[in-house]
């Protein structure tokens, strides 16, 4: 699909995803050595939306896991329809009744009962959860497992075992293979350290805050109707808040937030009565609010403020202090 690094840039920033070489790098290795992805970095710097973007470029349809503390492998892979399985026992009793007729003792009609498990350990009673559907999916899908930090390290040992093989293993029914190997994206948001395992069997990137460049670049296309000052009003104060000692500090996602706040309220510039009305937008916790607040005259200059060590030109310089001998 991809034919070079640059093919997959261009491809990806046609689909609004602003990325530099080194993210694009790690794409196009994905898909040429069919390795898994594990992408960390804090909340909200885009990693979901690459796996998105991928997705949409790929024309590969995105199955999605969503990672939580408890998540077990029946959620995750595959669980039996026992309801469905009960309600065709009782229309087809009539037929076990006649199908036990002929047996002379308990254990041999178990036996023929046995026989008929075929019909209800099916897939027709199998309910296939986001890891088989990506493996027994006739198209070549995406597969994220988002926010995999979250889960329990048993259900990662479990993934493991997946992602080497791309199979799973039904008892009752026997194993699936992929027919197409998915390209597979894991997420991270750091909630705790992945294991050496899993980091060798996937390509690793790390997603940090953008650089102004690149925000002012993602803003142009994901906010088109802000204006060039506008924007970069906003970054210049976004760029500052994240030098700040922060609980949550806002990433660009709620830069993309507050621009779209500001476009509601018919804003095209920054001030300190529309900051402080809109800062719940970008920061989630009383205490950053407070904090930022405080420093609001320094967030909004224009200019950054000179540094003390630089002198003015007409200054004279301090005479010699004399020394005791003197």
């Amino acid at each position: 699909m991809f034919e070079s690094v640059d093919h997959v840039e261009r491809e990806l920033a046609s689909h609004q995803y602003i990325c530099d070489k080194r993210i694009a790098t790690v794409v196009f290795l994905a898909e040429k050595l069919e390795k898994p992805v594990l992408v960390e970095g804090p909340a909200g710097v885009g990693k979901t939306e690459l796996a998105n973007a991928v997705s949409k470029v790929t024309k590969r349809p995105m199955i999605r896991l969503q990672c939580y503390e408890g998540l077990d492998e029946a959620k995750a892979l595959y669980e039996w329809e026992y309801s469905k399985q009960l309600l065709y026992t009782q229309i087809l009793k009539d037929r076990f009744t006649t199908l036990m007729d002929g047996a002379s003792t308990l254990r041999e009609a178990a036996s023929l009962v046995g026989k008929e498990d075929s019909v209800f350990f099916s897939d027709h009673f199998l309910v296939a959860r986001p890891l088989l559907r990506a493996i027994t999916s006739e198209e070549a899908p995406l597969l994220l497992v988002d926010e995999v930090d979250k889960s329990d390290p048993e259900f990662e040992a479990f993934l493991l075992e997946v992602l080497s093989d791309y199979q799973v293993t039904v008892p009752e029914i026997g194993t699936f293979e992929a027919r197409s190997k998915p390209i597979v994206f894991l997420t991270s948001n750091n909630a705790r350290e992945m294991s050496d395992a899993l980091k060798r069997r996937c390509i690793h990137l790390f997603i940090d805050f953008p650089s102004r460049e690149v925000e002012e670049q993602i803003l142009a296309a994901k906010v088109p109707d802000a204006g060039e000052a506008l924007i970069e009003d906003l970054v210049r104060m976004m760029q500052r808040l994240r030098e700040l000692d922060l609980k949550k500090t806002p990433s660009i996602s709620e830069t993309l937030d507050w621009a779209r706040a500001l476009l509601a309220l018919n804003a095209n510039e920054l001030n300190e009565d529309i900051v402080n009305d809109t800062f719940n937008v970008i920061l989630k916790y009383e205490g950053d609010v407070r904090k930022a607040q405080g420093e609001l005259t320094k967030l909004l200059e224009k200019k950054s403020p000179e540094s003390p060590t630089n002198a003015p030109e007409n200054a004279k310089p301090d005479a010699p202090k004399k020394g005791a001998l003197h």
